[in-house]
């Protein structure tokens, strides 16, 4: 009986020696190649996750770093890394938080070197002859003083801080200010770069000034009042000069008071800046300055501001106190006390209660 066997399909049929030999090769190719990328990888990610070395010794060149307020000692390495002072922010950080000394890194520019080492560049950053200092423009002062103190601080000329407040060409002067610097100076403390240059310096001051105004919305709340930002800050810069805190908003309302009932001013403060003084006491003589800042001849507001008013005194001619007091006087020189009213009777014995305890100062500092 003879046996038949079944048909064999293609896929029963042995591999050929050939085909077989093929496929081997390339499955050892496969697997070469993704050890080699395998190994590529893991070694480029192994070197991401490794420290960068640190910078020793202590450096070479200088450059100029700026710590500002409220920078944490995180902010301060990012700061130095990026500076190239140091070689990585983990570095300096690590030897900071060991050392206690850290904490007394202030805020302003310090004068460092490339290429140092995590611990070079904390010791020359607690060496204070290594810290250029910081220029404080007080709230309050006029445009003369603010150039004294420029000249003192930051070791500019008075000549060349005069001349870049008489044509500020080159700062980023609100529209509204019509090309005048008076009331911009902004009173703040500032970090002084060293070769900072007159034109620089009153930028900074003038761009720390616009930053407040936009935090105050000085523009939209002025028009609510029915004032331009510029007279605003002028009256701003007369309750700087004329009253405490806690005053300034009911000083803010009787200039307005006045101002609308077409009534002058007569503010001392006024009289003061037209002549340079800072006097309590104004006399007759000093009534008759014949000045366009004098509030006792002219009517409106003065010309300028009379100083650089602080954002106390520009929130307070923003949101004057309500009252219909179109008088005050501050009867105690000593505390500052001051009396308002609407009544100009009422004015005059105030008037006369000032003048008694300013003589009876006078008389007890002449007497010690």
């Amino acid at each position: 009986m003879s046996q038949v066997l079944p048909l064999l399909t293609s896929g029963d049929l042995p591999p050929s020696p050939n085909r077989s030999s093929w496929i081997r090769r390339v499955a050892v190719l496969v697997v070469a190649v993704g050890l080699a990328v395998a190994v590529a990888f893991s070694v480029v990610f192994v070197r991401s996750l490794a420290p960068v070395p640190a910078f020793t010794g202590g450096g070479s060149g200088t450059v100029v770093v700026v710590v500002s307020d409220g920078d944490t000692l995180s902010t301060v390495a990012q700061t130095l890394a990026e500076a190239g002072v140091v070689s990585a922010p983990e570095g300096f950080i690590n030897v900071a938080e060991l050392d206690p000394r850290s904490a007394g890194i202030q805020p302003g520019a310090y004068t460092l070197r490339m290429g140092m080492s995590p611990s070079a560049a904390l010791d020359l950053m607690l060496d204070a002859s290594s810290r250029s200092g910081r220029m404080v423009v007080a709230e309050g002062l006029r445009p003369d003083a603010v150039v004294s103190v420029a000249v003192s601080e930051a070791r500019v000329s008075a000549a060349d801080m005069e001349s870049v407040l008489s044509y500020p060409k080159d700062i980023s002067l609100p529209r509204w200010a019509h090309g005048r610097t008076e009331g911009l100076l902004f009173p703040a403390s500032y970090d002084l770069i060293p070769g900072m240059t007159a034109t620089e310096l009153v930028s900074m001051m003038v761009d720390r000034f616009n930053q407040a105004a936009d935090q105050l919305d000085l523009t939209r709340r002025a028009a609510r009042l029915g004032y331009t930002p510029w007279e605003v800050l002028i009256v701003a810069s007369l309750v700087q000069a004329e009253a405490r805190p806690q005053d300034m908003a009911k000083v803010a309302r009787v200039a307005y008071n006045r101002l609308e009932s077409d009534m002058r001013l007569q503010f001392d403060s006024t009289v003061n800046y037209a002549l340079g003084t800072s006097t309590f006491l104004i006399t007759e003589g000093m009534l008759a300055v014949d000045s366009p800042y004098n509030t006792f001849l002219t009517d409106g507001l003065p010309p300028t501001p009379i100083n650089s008013p602080g954002e106390a005194a520009i929130e307070a001619a923003l949101s004057p106190e309500a009252g219909d007091w179109l008088y005050f006087v501050t009867v105690d020189p000593d505390t500052g006390r001051t009396k308002f009213t609407s009544d100009y009777n009422e004015f005059l014995l105030f008037k006369k209660e000032f003048k008694h305890r300013y003589a009876a100062q006078l008389e007890a500092q002449a007497s010690q």
